[in-house]
């Protein structure tokens, strides 16, 4: 990394992250991942057995693909968090339960932050600062 420094780096990343649903794209991501490691049966098997165990690879890729638009297409994020956890509860019946409810667990999760999040929301301000706030204006006005 010639001429920048770490610092820089990680601002330029801390910025990049803020600006988008990072976490719940994360998790999203790795939900599908996971589902997709703990399927035991072949690709060439599942293709013998037809759609439903074609569903048990398309679904979970189907997951991270979605994750992984929300994190560089934050704009559509709406759309991905609901084709996310379509996906994930689908995958309870056509994936290992799921990836034995780890995957569909961190697809639901991170489905729901992504369409939770506000990308022009203030930050939340603490009890304490704004106790602390109060308090001082109390000062000032006796």
């Amino acid at each position: 990394m010639k001429g920048r420094s770490m610092h820089d780096v990680r601002s330029a990343f801390r910025g990049w992250r803020a600006a988008r649903p990072f976490w719940g794209g994360l998790l999203l991501t790795l939900g599908g991942a996971e589902i997709l490691v703990t399927e035991k049966v072949s690709l060439k098997v599942a293709m013998h057995i037809g759609m439903q165990g074609l569903t048990g690879y398309l679904l979970p890729a189907l997951m991270v693909l979605c994750g992984l638009l929300t994190l560089f297409s934050p704009a559509q994020r709406l759309f991905y968090s609901i084709v996310g956890v379509l996906a994930a509860l689908a995958s309870w019946v056509t994936s290992n339960l799921g990836g034995f409810f780890i995957g569909l667990l961190l697809g639901l999760i991170g489905s729901s932050m992504i369409f939770g999040w506000l990308p022009e929301q203030e930050p939340r301000v603490s009890r304490r600062r704004r106790r602390k706030e109060a308090r001082a204006a109390e000062a000032v006005q006796l």
